[in-house]
């Protein structure tokens, strides 16, 4: 795979010292992912679930260093829960931001824009990221390591418990910037 920059942002953004950070959004539910079992071949193991649409949100994001910050909440995410979470990455990353992200309908609404406009603007620019193009965000191979790793064949009955098994992979993740930097280099980024 070709090594990329971010874009023309991420050569601006470097010589003015700005941090690249990638954000994503992930919806995590109670119903197990099944990856692979210890079954003996040809018993196919029963997982017995009750469909349920209760879910956690999750948005990370993800920087070159190897940091990873999130915010998880039950439900769906609004426009105002992206604007906290773009306070919590300011405060807790400090200096200028470069903010890149997918087009999705809460990052470009009122409460971003307003956000921006009441004097964020200098601190923390946004980049789109094309449409469709989800191996271009470092931020997605967090997710997959989640899904795949911690989160496979957990069964957890109660949100509480989801929220738990997801507390304890974000912890691993971030005690490993090595495997977070990885996501960097797999997407083809320097």
């Amino acid at each position: 795979m070709a090594q990329r920059n971010v874009s023309r942002g991420a050569k601006k953004g470097g010589k003015e010292g700005k941090t690249s950070v990638f954000i994503d959004e992930a919806g995590v539910q109670l119903l197990p992912a099944v990856e692979r079992t210890y079954a003996p071949v040809g018993q196919t193991p029963v997982l017995v679930e009750e469909a349920t649409h209760d879910h956690l949100s999750v948005i990370s994001a993800v920087t070159a260093a190897g940091k990873l910050l999130t915010r998880v909440k039950e439900g769906a995410f609004c426009g105002e829960d992206v604007v906290a979470f773009l306070s919590q990455l300011e405060r807790l990353l400090g200096g200028k931001l470069l903010i890149y992200w997918d087009r999705a309908t809460i990052h470009r609404g009122e409460p971003v824009k307003a956000w921006l406009s009441a004097g964020h603007a200098p601190a923390v620019h946004i980049e789109g990221l094309p449409p469709y193009a989800p191996e271009l965000n470092p931020d997605e191979g967090v997710w997959n390591e989640l899904k795949h790793h911690d989160l496979a064949n957990a069964s957890c009955l109660d949100l509480r418990r989801l929220r738990g098994q997801l507390r304890r992979g974000i912890q691993r993740l971030q005690h490993r910037p090595d495997l977070i930097r990885g996501f960097f280099a797999q997407a083809g980024y320097r």
